[in-house]
Order: structure tokens, then sequence, then C-alpha cells
């Protein structure tokens, strides 16, 4: 009886890991939010963000999960970007260590700022657990759009990524509201 049910429960997640590979969000393009969120961490998000903002896809930008000591002047030189664009238009979140912080510290950006749409932008295998997160943060009343970006991650960062989703949504939905 119980290798059945691990049977079935492998099964299971098998089904669900190759449905997590073919559903990766692509880039979302032609749609314009108020803001952008860039979650650090991996190559080509905040390329991408940036790229979102000079093209005036939202109003303005928050890199999440800055490293102590990293400023706008760094970022701009490292990513070969205008300082005034970093000046007038991009916010750097310091406090965010992980996915639930960054969640976290965007959710307060956004209320500050009374925000009603947001980009998020991630590595596509990334962005779904930062979606979830988010939108555990901001609770109801503001529209969270991804945009993936694309990469080619290591087999074990996938299978790590899509058990941590799993188990972040089962806290979610057993948390007390």
């Amino acid at each position: 009886m119980i290798a059945r049910l691990l049977g079935l429960v492998a099964i299971g997640w098998c089904l669900g890991f190759a449905a997590f590979m073919l559903a990766l969000p692509p880039p979302l393009e032609g749609t314009t939010t108020d803001a952008i969120v860039v979650p650090t961490g991996g190559p080509g998000r905040i390329d991408r963000g940036l790229d979102l903002l000079a093209r005036h896809q939202a109003k303005r930008l928050l890199v999440t999960g800055v490293a102590p000591g990293v400023d706008a002047a760094d970022l701009a030189r490292e990513y070969h970007v205008p300082p005034a664009l970093f000046a007038c238009c991009v916010d750097l979140g310091t406090d965010a260590v992980d996915t639930r912080s960054n969640a976290e510290e965007t959710a307060t950006w956004v209320r500050a700022h009374h925000y009603t749409t947001v980009r998020l932008v991630s590595s596509a295998w990334h962005v779904r657990r930062a979606r979830m997160e988010l939108g555990a943060a901001l609770g109801r009343g503001v529209v969270v759009l991804v945009d993936g970006v694309p990469s080619s991650p290591r087999l074990m960062t996938l299978v790590a990524e899509y058990n941590k989703l799993i188990l972040r949504r089962v806290v979610l939905w057993t948390a007390p509201r």
C-alpha cells in the first residue's frame, strides 16, 4: 500500500515537473505597467528591466535585493545606462536577501507609490514562485504581470525551484489568514 502511494506521489511530482518546464513564462511584450520590479540573482534580469524602462514600459523600476554598498552609479556603469535614468526612475532595495523578502520589500515600495500594476521581471524558471510570494505580500488590488527572462539553468536548479514552489504553495494555502 505504501509503495503504491509513493509511486503515485512520484508520478504526480514528475508530471507536475514536466508541466512546470513546458509552461515557463516568456518575456512579456507590448504591455505597459505602472512599475517594473527586478529581483537580483539571475543573468539578464536587470538588463531586461532597464531596457523596458528605457522603452517607457513603466514609470519606475525597483531593483530589489541589491547588495549593501552597491549604489546607482555602480549599476549605471555596470549596465551601460545613463546615470540620469537611475536618478529619475530607478530605486534600489537593499533589505531583501531571498525571494520572500524581495516580495515584502516590493510590496512596501508598491504601496508607498500607490501602484496598481507591476511587471515582475525574473528568470523564467523563478518568476512563478516570485509572483506567488509577491501576490501573498501585496494582497488584492495590485495586478502583477510576469516577464520571464530566458536562461539555461542546470537541472538541479530547476528541480530545487520546483520543490520550493510546491512547498511555498502548500505553506501559503495552509497559513492562517
